[in-house]
């Protein structure tokens, strides 16, 4: 799993920073949060590719979706045929149906736009799902968590082979799959050879919110939470006024979350050259293993808690 944070800026670009985008890639899917203006430029400049399934808007304000139209385009004009899932927060359809057609006609592959609410699973595969929850702006606003099922324990298999003498074959991916086997007479359990479930990975994508008990929730032991710190301490007043959140502010909610790493992104115009400030205030309060404000261009790869 790696992110790749595409824009970092609040609320206006700058020359550093591009407005609100994160990718995820899961096991070569595309996820796409928020979608600012110049998005898909930046695609293109970090290399992540245009093969997204999946837009997941966590407000309507224009600098988390002026960059949809153009990407829409942009992916029409390459014969896109797949289809695509626009989710965005209950209420925005229209406006968002608007933005899109605004400077033409819909594209012309198959586009899905998906209202969601807090509390709701968004996206429900196989062994990952995405789900919504409350965050807390100056509009209709949710945040995003990608929660992976937990995996299979480890199998065994020096055990396996050498204290109960079941050597290689079938009966392995049995007894992982959690099935008996009858070996030389006896039967062996899936429990004497493979471990626990391990957990998957979990992370977290507020968006533009104040501090919230829902996300506290939502990151419980999370792996990665990207959560928005558009102001240093000083302006803590500012912060809680516009629906904002400090750097300290963050950094003190993951650590109620047991978040492992807090990665700071939706960066003021007034940082823009120099963001040590909200990073040393975040590093000065949280208790994880890393927290950092990210830049435009950062790429994070997520690892499995056990490892």
């Amino acid at each position: 799993m790696r992110v790749t944070f595409l824009g970092t800026s609040g609320a206006v670009p700058t020359v550093e920073r591009n407005p609100s985008a994160v990718l995820l890639r899961r096991e070569g899917e595309r996820l796409l949060f928020d979608c600012g203006e110049g998005t898909q430029r930046q695609m293109m400049r970090y290399s992540t590719g245009f093969g997204i399934s999946h837009i997941f808007v966590t407000h309507l304000h224009a600098d988390h979706v002026l960059g949809i139209p153009g990407l829409l385009q942009t992916l029409d004009f390459n014969d896109r045929t797949e289809p695509l899932a626009i989710h965005a927060p209950q209420g925005t359809r229209r406006r968002l149906e608007d933005l899109i057609t605004a400077a033409g006609d819909r594209p012309t592959y198959p586009l899905r736009i998906n209202q969601v609410q807090p509390g709701e699973t968004v996206l429900d595969r196989e062994d990952y799902r995405v789900e919504a929850f409350e965050t807390d702006h100056r509009t209709t606003s949710v945040g995003y968590a990608l929660v992976e099922d937990d995996r299979k324990g480890r199998f065994d298999r020096e055990k396996a082979e050498e204290e109960l003498g079941l050597p290689p074959g079938p009966e392995y991916s049995k007894l992982h799959a959690g099935e008996p086997v009858e070996h030389d007479g006896r039967t062996i359990r899936p429990e004497q050879i493979v471990g626990p479930p391990r957990p998957g990975r979990r992370v977290v994508y507020t968006g533009d919110t104040r501090p919230t008990a829902a996300t506290v929730e939502a990151a419980t032991d999370a792996d990665l939470l990207i959560h928005e710190a558009t102001f240093a301490e000083d302006r803590r007043d500012r912060a809680g006024q516009t629906g904002h959140t400090t750097a300290k502010q963050a950094a003190e909610l993951a650590n109620r979350a047991g978040a492992k790493q807090l990665v700071l992104t939706h960066i003021s115009t007034r940082y823009a050259g120099n963001s040590d400030q909200l990073e040393r205030e975040a590093r000065e309060v949280f208790e994880g293993d890393h927290a950092e404000v990210a830049d435009d261009g950062l790429k994070l790869d997520v690892p499995f808690p056990s490892e």
